[in-house]
């Protein structure tokens, strides 16, 4: 497939999940994101505009796992430490934002470690 194209479907893709998830104060919004080395993931407040709790695979709370990568096994490691740190914030409930990613491995793995750790979607 054309990468333009690609590009193209993906935003058109990410914009129809986007036109439906909105974060507030009480439930914000739990966006992941993947890279090809990295995973990305913040709890969002919409109608403030402000990011409330972030995680990443570059933290240093990930590094001693040295295993926290773009997988599934890094999906869960991160999912896990993202949902203590909501609860930390006063978090409990979310609204989940997959972007343009299929909810399936990944984001599945991710989504189901968050819900482990107390988040509920």
């Amino acid at each position: 497939m054309d990468p333009v194209r690609k590009n193209i479907l993906a935003r058109k893709r990410r914009w129809r999940v986007r036109a439906r998830v909105s974060g507030t104060g009480v439930r914000p919004r739990l966006c992941v994101r993947f890279s090809n080395r990295h995973i990305y993931a913040q709890c969002i407040d919409d109608c403030r505009a402000i990011t409330l709790v972030s995680a990443s695979s570059l933290m240093t709370v990930a590094e001693p796992e040295k295993g926290v990568r773009a997988n599934v096994v890094g999906a869960k490691i991160l999912g896990g430490v993202l949902a203590v740190r909501a609860q930390e914030a006063g978090i409990k409930r979310v609204i989940f934002d997959r972007g343009a990613r299929k909810y399936h491995g990944c984001v599945e793995a991710f989504a189901d470690a968050a819900r482990g750790c107390g988040l509920e979607f």
